[in-house]
């Protein structure tokens, strides 16, 4: 029914529309008389058919949307985004190669997503433990290390498309519904204390001889690298900027949060880091490179390295690699050296509240189970302790012979 408002002095009939709760256009009639009154009437009756058609149309709409949400649509826009938000390439890689075994397994990209159930997950999971024949005549088959990796991307994947996409289908995730596979776990290679002290010897040793920039730069990458505990594309994207001379602190970045949004903490430096990058801050910002943000770029002469002369780094694969190799020591890789600093701070007795915050973990799960992946408990602490003999020793009592004699 129209109603009687007041508008810059003036009564006035406004008419209104509303269906199913919903409120639809309005309309401000001339003024308070009957004529106005019956044309707000008649209004509100148009108007209110064309609003409830407006509205049958777009529930068909969202309805249609829903019964033909494919596995295609579902794929595509999850890749988007893992790209959009900039993941890395390895892990892009990881979870298109889940979906193309999915696919594989014959889960056409035309099928609704609600077709999928966990029993239809289970069937899966169970056809990638079976041995096959591959192209090459080669008899292969996934171990449950392999099949649980991919369970947990096909999981977080619908876990996305249930909080992003409308229509997504109610009820359970039914990957994560279907038990893991049995797995071995091996603990993450840490290389030992003596082995990085190695390589770091050869690598100073060769600064010293060759005096070359970029063999000094080595040497303080490689100390950045255990001092700070850092992810390798941490360093590699570190600039100038991120450094605080003045309170000995660095900023580092990661995408290593939920989301994959770029956030970064402020670590404080080591007196020995500290005294190294202001050494090596006059010497990087006197070099002739045409990038002078970044804390450590190529500066090799080699021919191969021509192409990426003065620009950040983005690999690196092959250096410790040489390293090691040079020093005698079982190869490592930059990530190793993060496993290295946290199992290092761990035997000298530095609790777990002070390596999380150094390994910059929100939750101290995290950090938990980042050290038992290293193999790394507190059992043996317990068994230490716990099982020393604390009572005090008695002798037995010896047997005297006559004679007074034992």
């Amino acid at each position: 029914m129209p109603s009687l408002i007041t508008k810059r002095g003036k009564k006035r009939y406004l008419g209104t529309v509303w269906a199913e709760s919903r409120r639809g256009p309005t309309k401000l009639f001339p003024d308070d008389s009957d004529k106005s009154y019956r044309a707000a009437i008649i209004w509100e009756s148009q108007a209110l058919e064309k609003f409830q058609k407006e509205l049958a149309a777009k529930a068909a709409e969202e309805e249609t949307a829903t019964a033909y949400l494919s596995v295609e649509e579902w794929v595509d826009d999850y890749l988007d985004f893992i790209v959009e938000n900039n993941f890395a390439k390895k892990t892009y890689q990881e979870k298109k190669g889940a979906f193309e075994r999915f696919a594989a397994f014959g889960v056409h990209s035309d099928i609704p997503v609600d077709e999928i159930d966990r029993y239809l997950c289970g069937d899966f999971f169970k056809a990638e433990m079976k041995e096959k024949v591959n192209s090459e005549g080669k008899t292969i088959k996934r171990t449950g290390n392999a099949v649980n990796k991919d369970r947990k991307n096909l999981g977080a994947a619908w876990t996305w498309g249930r909080e992003n996409m409308r229509g997504w289908p109610v009820g359970e995730n039914p990957f994560l519904a279907v038990p893991k596979r049995a797995e071995t776990r091996h603990p993450r290679y840490v290389p030992p204390e003596e082995d990085f002290w190695k390589v770091y010897d050869y690598v100073v040793q060769k600064a010293e001889a060759s005096g070359e920039d970029a063999d000094i730069q080595d040497n303080v990458m490689l100390l950045s690298y255990l001092h700070l505990a850092a992810r390798r594309s941490e360093l590699f994207t570190a600039r100038w900027s991120d450094v605080d001379f003045s309170r000995d602190i660095i900023r580092l970045w990661t995408r290593k949060r939920i989301g994959g949004a770029k956030e970064f903490d402020w670590l404080p430096m080591s007196k020995e880091l500290s005294s190294m990058l202001k050494m090596w801050a006059e010497k990087r910002l006197a070099h002739s490179t045409w990038d002078k943000a970044h804390l450590f770029v190529c500066l090799s002469a080699l021919p191969c390295c021509e192409e990426y002369y003065g620009k950040p780094f983005t690999k690196r694969r092959h250096a410790l690699a040489i390293w090691c190799k040079k020093a005698d020591v079982k190869p490592f890789g930059w990530h190793a050296i993060r496993h290295l600093t946290a199992s290092t701070l761990y035997r000298r007795g530095y609790n777990q509240a002070h390596i999380q915050a150094l390994l910059r973990h929100k939750s101290a799960t995290t950090t938990a189970r980042y050290l038992r992946s290293l193999g790394i408990n507190e059992v043996r602490a317990v068994l230490d302790e716990g099982l020393q003999r604390s009572c005090e020793v008695v002798p037995f009592n010896q047997k005297t012979a006559p004679g007074g004699k034992p």
